[in-house]
């Protein structure tokens, strides 16, 4: 496919806006036809976390699209994937079929959840609620402030109450 519609790459520096998408404004993303993955690791996992990886060319081949490696600064927000430590990302871009590829996710997860991973918010992952909130030292303050600006619960969902189960 043609590389114009995707950011700078190769360590060119630009505003966050324009660093952060993978494809650039005026632009369509993607197809469409595919899931997602992305786990963040502190950046000093990158070498364990890629030889860990290694071995499962063959399991990852029939339904992986492309592969993205790329770095991301700390930040202090409570519940982001980079929330105080400095992070590499290892995204995947699956075939849409989550038959085949539920087994593909849970064979990276063994291999990057010890490592630190922090799976993405908005993509597919299966990592246990328990080992998710294990990485967030906010977690507790986070439900806390979601219940306070919403003690209905009207803005919540199965994913909601799966992870963040409401404190009664």
């Amino acid at each position: 496919m043609p590389a114009g519609p995707a950011t700078r790459q190769q360590g060119i520096p630009g505003p966050w806006h324009e660093r952060i998408p993978h494809f650039r404004p005026g632009f369509t993303p993607s197809g469409g036809t595919e899931l997602q993955s992305e786990y963040l690791l502190p950046r000093q996992a990158a070498v364990p976390a890629l030889t860990a990886l290694a071995g499962l060319g063959d399991l990852l081949a029939p339904v992986l699209q492309i592969a993205e490696i790329r770095t991301v600064a700390a930040d202090e927000c409570w519940m982001s994937t980079c929330y105080r430590q400095d992070s590499v990302a290892m995204h995947f871009t699956w075939a849409l079929d989550p038959a085949a590829v539920r087994p593909v996710v849970a064979a990276v997860e063994e291999r990057l959840v010890p490592l630190g991973a922090r799976p993405h918010w908005g993509k597919v992952f299966g990592v246990e609620p328990q080992a998710v909130r294990a990485r967030y030292p906010r977690w507790d303050d986070f439900r806390a402030l979601a219940r306070s600006l919403d003690p209905a619960g009207k803005f919540r969902n199965d994913f909601m109450d799966t992870y963040f189960p409401r404190a009664d």
